[in-house]
This record gives C-alpha cells, structure tokens and sequence, in this order.
C-alpha cells in the first residue's frame, strides 16, 4: 500500500484523535461539553452523521462516568422521567433527518444549535422555572432537545439551559446533565442505528475514541484546579460560536 493511499487514513485517525482528547479535556475541566466539542469539530471534517457515530461510546462512556459519580440518581430519575421520555421519543423519531435524508441542512442545523448554544452562554442567560410548571415544561423540553439531537448530533439544547433553569444543587445539577446526556445518547444510537447509520464498523471507530476521551477527561480534571473556571467558559463558548457560524454559513453564502 503506497503512502499516498494511507495518508488520508492517517490524518483522518489524527484528527479524531486530536478531537476527542480535546471534546475530553473541556468535559474534565466543565462537567459537559464532549458531544457538544466533537460535532462542532468533526462537523468541518465529515458529514454530521458520521460525527454522531463516532461520539456515541465515548459520549456514553464519560457520561455514565458523570452519572453513576453523584449521590441522588434514583431520585433524579423519578424526577425527570418524563423529561427523559421525551429524548428518546423525539431523537428517535428526528434521528433519520441526521442520517441522510436532510443532507447539507443537517450540517446548517448542528451550526445553527451550536451558535445558539455559544450565544446563551456568552450572553449568560439565565432563566427560572417555578417548580409548579416543572411537570408540564419537562416532557416539552425533553422532546425538543430529543429532535435537535436527532437533527444534530447536539445535545445541549434546551435541555442544558432548562436544568440550570431550576436551580438545583450543583452535585444534582452535574447529576442530572448526566442522566440527560447518557439517555440522549443511547437514544441517538438507537435512532442511527434504525436509519442503518450505525453499524459494526462505527462501533469499532467509536470504540477506538473512548480512549484520548477518557485521557482528555483525566486531563480536564487535573487542568480544573489551576485554571479560573470563568474564563475557560468563557473562550469555550467563544470556540463553539466560531464553530457554530463557520458551519451556519457554509451552505448559507
């Protein structure tokens, strides 16, 4: 096999690599951000389909990591079951949309999430949800968040800015991304694998990430103690809105 056959392999390896020990060291330092950092990245790089097949173990891995960490998880799930539900209903139901049938748009979509996201956190919106409304907003929000996933790849929105929106403690608040993140993501699988866009060999590449993921994540926790958190925000966000607006206006102009 000549190297101008193998090049192309090499640097597509490099660059996963690179992106996963990156999407792992912003999970270590900020409790979230893995998925969120990979299709922004591979987004450039690949069709979000794709993208999304590689993240699913290494999103799983880390993010049962996050889950299983904190002290309240059955309390938590008895709380936002309904919440929960709805992920999968909609991110089953969208996740066609991502694994072919919306094309280019699918990649305007994960530009247009990504700079939403980026926005609200530069911006520092914060909302409040009164509990007595929590009931009937969280089946909403979780099938929203469940059809920009399945649209996507993304799962922040809204379901990120929703949970900080009830102003739980910050060990429940780490819990509950979590829980939101890891039924986000088995669902996404679910929903790829249905629109035959994940399949062994996806399995294998996927498998292979969770390795400079969980490298990143150790990383991530160590840097946590010597950086301002604020500020490490703060140029992430920056970074996802680059991100987001180069792949919003890349069919767009």
């Amino acid at each position: 096999m000549t190297a101008s056959m193998t090049s192309p392999d090499t640097a597509r390896i490099a660059a996963i690599t690179l992106t996963f020990l990156l999407a792992g060291t912003v999970k270590g330092v900020t409790g979230m951000g893995l998925p969120t950092v990979a299709m922004g990245v591979l987004g450039t790089l690949m069709l979000p389909a794709e993208a999304a097949a590689l993240l699913i173990l290494p999103s799983l891995v880390t993010n049962v990591w996050q889950l299983l960490a904190g002290p309240r998880l059955g309390a938590l799930v008895r709380r936002f079951w309904l919440m929960m539900t709805g992920i999968v209903i909609g991110t089953v139901a969208a996740a066609s949309f991502i694994a072919g049938s919306g094309g280019v748009w699918a990649t305007t979509g994960l530009g247009a999430a990504l700079t939403l996201y980026a926005a609200s956190g530069l911006l520092s919106w914060h909302f409040t949800v009164p509990p007595r409304h929590e009931r009937r907003l969280s089946p909403v929000i979780g099938v929203v968040t469940g059809l920009v996933t399945g649209a996507t790849g993304v799962f922040v929105v809204p379901a990120v800015p929703y949970l900080q929106a009830l102003d739980l403690k910050k060990e429940d608040l780490v819990q509950a991304l979590g829980l939101s993140f890891t039924v986000s993501t088995v669902a996404l699988a679910i929903g790829l694998a249905r629109a035959s866009a994940f399949t062994t060999t996806d399995l294998t590449s996927s498998l292979l990430a969770v390795v400079p993921a969980l490298l990143g994540m150790w990383a991530g926790q160590r840097i946590r103690g010597h950086i301002s958190p604020a500020t490490f925000r703060r140029w992430f966000f920056f970074c996802m809105l680059a991100l987001g607006l180069q792949l919003l206006l890349r069919h767009l102009i």
